[in-house]
């Protein structure tokens, strides 16, 4: 029999076993290096102070260190990235310029023990690294060109529930009362389609062009959504200032949660497209009067069979604060089921869309279009929870959930700048909704 090996090759086996890398440890080296390159490690470690008793030799960059490799990892649970780290502690800590792994149960009570002062501090380092460091120039990041050629820069804020299941506890009277792990961060909420008896509310801020997060706002139950929004807003000017861009030209994609008087209220300089939810507004004379008159336009998306027909109604008082606004009244008619949103009336479902952009610039299908198309906000939380799954429960304190999340979404904008370096493209919108409706409704470079 003739063989073609090298005979001056030996290869040797053990049955000994020998653990292999975890496979996201390479992604954890170029997001160290890159962390490292920029300074801001040393800029965490400065700034975001945090004095409690039984730290040890631990600093607070070495707990946030354990999340960064935590949201960079993808593992779905704590214990099991603790699991597969353990092995390699030494290294993983050794590429953030540490020398010490915290163990599972030091790292969980710092969580816990977590308040609302460094988290703050994380947050604003957090959005001072977004606008130091774009994605591209000013001159590669696009914006939105309305019919009349006038640039928008768009914006999202949005909401997200996360539902938690809770244990069936015995109540009787020789019993104390129950206690749950999760009253701190959770409480009674709205849980859509998720399964569960409580939740927490996250509400997140996106820059709609380039899919880069700018903060996110987390509260028990349904959240404070006013204060949460307001919040928001600061983060959207911190971003305009930072790149030149003029306020009037921000446009801002709500969900239906702000669709009222009182929340546009707040709106005070800001464009803006949103759900409402004032239907109360249908009574009102000027949309009566409407309603009777043939329709602006139809409307029909190609990927559904159901068509609305719309009513563009402008100088409309929305709310008791009777805040003039663009009321767009969607309406089709109703089938079997009952419709999700809306309120049906006759056999006919009535939707509202408010906004204040001018009518040369967006007709009414651009509103009804750049709300409902799949280029809006769900898909880009869909995409998140896909990726990061930031709403997965990392800690029992609100604090410590928070900073979780906050890191989470760091790291999210921290791939798409390393992407961006290896891939210098301008960045792109196609699947943006006005982007796919006409010629004359596309997107370009936004005005400095």
């Amino acid at each position: 029999m003739t063989s073609i090996a090298d005979g001056a090759v030996r290869i040797q086996t053990s049955a000994e076993s020998t653990l292999s890398t975890p496979s996201w440890f390479g992604e954890v080296v170029l997001m160290a290096t890159h962390l490292r390159k920029h300074g801001v490690l040393t800029t965490i470690a400065e700034r975001v102070r945090f004095a409690r008793r039984r730290f040890g030799r631990y600093e607070v960059i070495d707990f946030l260190v354990v999340l960064f490799g935590y949201a960079i990892s993808g593992e779905r649970t704590l214990e099991a990235f603790y699991e597969r780290l353990q092995p390699f502690a030494a290294p993983f800590m050794a590429l953030f310029e540490r020398d010490r792994l915290p163990v599972r149960s030091t790292f969980s009570r710092f969580l816990a023990a977590l308040t609302e002062e460094p988290i703050e501090a994380l947050r604003t380092l957090f959005l001072e690294d977004l606008l130091n460091r774009p994605l591209a120039n000013e001159q590669q990041i696009v914006g939105l060109m309305d019919r009349t050629n006038g640039q928008w820069v768009v914006f999202d804020l949005d909401g997200t529930q996360e539902a938690a299941r809770q244990r069936a506890l015995p109540q009787t009277e020789d019993l104390p009362l129950p206690f749950r792990r999760l009253n701190d961060v959770c409480a009674a909420g709205y849980t859509g389609r998720k399964r569960g008896e409580v939740v927490r509310t996250r509400t997140v801020v996106s820059q709609a062009h380039s899919f880069q997060w700018l903060g996110s706002f987390g509260n028990r139950g349904n959240g404070r959504y006013r204060t949460e929004l307001r919040q928001g807003l600061k983060a959207i000017r911190r971003y305009l200032t930072a790149h030149q861009l003029p306020q009037e030209r921000a446009l801002l994609r709500l969900d239906g949660q702000y669709g009222t008087g009182a929340v546009l209220s707040d709106l005070a300089g800001l464009s803006f497209v949103t759900r409402g939810k004032e239907y109360s507004v249908l009574d009102h004379p000027l949309i009566q009067a409407r309603l009777h008159l043939p329709p602006d336009q139809v409307q029909q998306r190609p990927e559904s069979q159901m068509g609305r027909c719309l009513y563009d109604c402008p100088h409309v008082p929305v709310g008791a604060e009777g805040v003039p606004c663009r009321v767009v009244v969607a309406t089709h008619q109703a089938g079997k089921k009952k419709s999700p949103v809306g309120v049906t009336r006759a056999g006919v479902v009535y939707e509202l869309f408010f906004t204040n952009l001018p009518q040369q610039a967006f007709t009414a299908c651009d509103v009804v279009e750049l709300y409902l198309h799949r280029g809006a906000f769900e898909p880009q939380l869909s995409d998140e929870d896909q990726e990061q799954d930031p709403d997965r429960w990392c800690s029992h304190s609100a604090w410590g959930q928070e900073a979780w999340v906050i890191v989470s979404q760091w790291v999210w904008n921290l791939r798409l700048e390393l992407g961006h370096q290896v891939h210098p493209d301008p960045v792109r919108t196609t699947e943006f909704a006005p982007a796919l409706l006409s010629p004359s409704l596309h997107t370009a470079p936004p005005s400095g």
